[in-house]
């Protein structure tokens, strides 16, 4: 069975190659480093080595104002161009006028459709399922897909079985912030563990949104952490995606590569292609609006 992996990094472009104000310069990455040979940034947008490639992926789609997650997320996942839909970026939930656009279009029930396995491996705490079961209904693009799509969303205990991922990769945060019972796993143990999930269905997501808190807050104490915990993780991913994988990297808009601001940016999101059909994949996608048709297309 081929099986295609979306891992969402929330808020990651490509920026200028300036260690003081973009921590993929100033700390050591080796995702870019070693797999890539280099960094990207405005003045190297593109690279490609054994098979891997790496290309910089429109956010703004002709709207010129700060691109947002819910207009960029609702982009990706459903295959249009929501900013120009509504008429200006907006987030970082999805505007009301979109939920009747990801009802139907977003990528999970277009898998369905097509009668193909699909999982979204992120686990979500019980204060979660509690703020959804009080009748709230601010959720991201992905949680709210799964919603309307009749995707079940993961729970602690699948998390503390190995079914599932926590959003931060080696339940950090779950321990730490949350207090709950469970091992801070290393980062190649999650790769493992998406495999696992992966290989038993045709789209498996994994969405990692600390990236984007990170270009908010420039939390400095925590940043050079949490950015090796993601560069173990993608490391690891690349250089061991079986044989019958396709692998896809991409996000929203930028933000952390550029922390002189706290603010999202201009910037191309970053996008990376890896396994069987790597590049048609990075010959299709130059915008956000092109990522769901361009996965879907490979079924």
């Amino acid at each position: 069975m081929h099986s295609t992996i979306l891992i969402f990094l929330d808020g990651v472009g490509i920026g200028k190659p300036d260690s003081t104000i973009n921590p993929f310069f100033k700390y050591p990455f080796k995702t870019f480093t070693e797999l890539f040979g280099a960094t990207p940034s405005l003045e190297n947008q593109k690279l490609s080595k054994d098979g891997r490639f790496l290309f910089p992926t429109d956010a703004l789609m002709d709207m010129p104002d700060l691109p947002q997650s819910g207009t960029g997320q609702t982009s990706i996942f459903c295959g249009v161009n929501a900013a120009r839909i509504l008429g200006n970026h907006f987030g970082p939930f999805p505007h009301s006028k979109l939920v009747p656009i990801i009802k139907v279009q977003n990528i999970f029930q277009q898998f369905k459709l097509r009668k193909k396995k699909v999982t979204f491996v992120n686990a979500y705490p019980k204060v979660f399922f509690e703020y959804i079961e009080s009748g709230k209904k601010r959720l991201s693009v992905t949680s709210l897909s799964c919603n309307l799509s009749g995707v079940p969303l993961k729970n602690s205990t699948d998390l503390r079985k190995g079914k599932a991922l926590s959003a931060e990769i080696d339940n950090y945060m779950w321990v730490n912030k949350l207090s709950i019972s469970l091992k801070v796993i290393k980062p190649e143990t999650a790769a493992k563990r998406l495999f696992k999930l992966a290989e038993q269905n045709h789209f498996t997501l994994f969405e990692h949104f600390l990236t984007d808190h990170l270009g908010h807050g420039r939390n400095k104490e925590i940043l050079k952490d949490r950015l090796n915990v993601l560069d173990d993780f993608l490391f690891y991913v690349l250089k061991n995606l079986p044989k019958d994988f396709t692998l896809i990297i991409c996000s929203d808009h930028g933000n952390l590569e550029d922390i002189s601001v706290k603010s999202h940016t201009l910037n191309p999101a970053l996008t990376i292609t890896a396994g069987k059909h790597a590049e048609r994949l990075s010959n299709r996608i130059t915008n956000l609006s092109h990522i769901r048709d361009a996965i879907l297309e490979l079924y």
